[in-house]
């Protein structure tokens, strides 16, 4: 599986990247994959070619890029109750610190990036992410509609998108909420916001997940959660890009 690391140029410096791509000539569909708060890690470059290796080139940016390269804080090799909050408390700055205005710059850049590359086919995208990622996604989804064809978030706080952002988005929406981030009432309220903002959804609550069940290097994770995801995600991304 072939892989890079890039530079993609943004209007507020240069962000680090990872990318990932089918072996062999040929052009593929485009995927932006938001990571979660913890950035690119070994984790997300292993996601990133287990979706390549189902015909689509990934990229996944450092949208942190502001603050440094990834990774912006010291990670430790798993990530478990004990560190923790740790790594939250240093990383709460640089949350807070990610406007809706620094999002939807760098998503322009993000999405003209990855469309110029030569392995990626002409045609709409997808959009990808988790934790903050699916925040991101949503959002970018909301600014590109006639470019983003599908758009996925996974234990995201997407309830933050509001509904005039939520009534431009056209790409079909999957969202995967964890049992502890949404109770069912929430989750009713949340999909009852995208029926009236006319968006084309499946959001349920995935059973016995807690926040951040996708990320194996975390001691949130939960394999039948992450078999759910890529059950959702790549039918999703089969219905709404075309493979050549």
């Amino acid at each position: 599986m072939p892989t890079k690391t890039l530079q993609i140029p943004t209007p507020d410096g240069q962000a680090d990247a990872f990318a990932a791509f089918p072996d062999g000539a040929g052009r593929h569909p485009g995927v932006l994959m938001y990571a979660d708060a913890f950035g690119i890690r070994p984790v997300l470059r292993e996601m990133a070619r287990e979706l390549a290796g189902h015909g689509y080139y990934v990229l996944v940016p450092h949208f942190f890029y502001r603050h440094g390269p990834a990774p912006v804080v010291e990670l430790p090799e798993y990530i478990g109750e004990e560190v923790r909050p740790a790594v939250i408390a240093q990383l709460m700055p640089l949350i807070e610190a990610h406007t809706t205005e620094r999002i939807l710059r760098d998503a322009d850049a993000y999405l003209g990036f990855l469309t110029a590359q030569p392995e990626v086919a002409a045609g709409p995208v997808a959009v990808t992410g988790y934790c903050i990622g699916g925040l991101l996604a949503m959002h970018t989804a909301a600014a590109h509609p006639g470019q983003v064809a599908a758009v996925a978030g996974f234990h995201g706080p997407v309830s933050a998108c509001g509904p005039d952002s939520l009534s431009r988005i056209t790409a079909r929406v999957h969202l995967g909420h964890a049992e502890t981030d949404l109770t069912p009432e929430a989750l009713g309220e949340l999909n009852r916001t995208l029926d009236v903002a006319g968006v084309d959804h499946t959001s349920e609550i995935y059973p016995g997940t807690v926040h951040g069940f996708t990320m194996s290097d975390t001691d949130a994770f939960s394999a039948s959660g992450m078999k759910r995801h890529w059950d959702r995600l790549l039918p999703l991304l089969d219905r709404t890009l075309a493979h050549s």
